[in-house]
């Protein structure tokens, strides 16, 4: 899960980045790249699915996300 974890936070900074340069340059990065069609549309629904990846995890896990004894509740004060 650990892994999981990292690659779906990578892909979701990626895809930050990219809303950073859309909204600050009105500059696309993936459409850049790989142009208008299906492959975009496929980048852009893998950074979606990175996100609600890691919502879920952090609804499941509460805070956790990189540690190897997540299963572990923290204490609350």
């Amino acid at each position: 899960m650990i892994i999981a974890n990292i690659v779906a936070l990578s892909i979701m900074i990626f895809g930050c980045v990219n809303w950073f340069l859309v909204g600050v340059f009105s500059w696309n990065l993936v459409t850049w790249i790989f142009g208008v069609g299906i492959v975009t549309r496929i980048l852009y629904a893998i950074v979606g699915l990175a996100g609600v990846w890691m919502l879920i995890q952090l609804i499941m896990r509460r805070t956790r996300l990189f540690s190897k004894d997540s299963n572990v509740k923290t204490k609350k004060v």
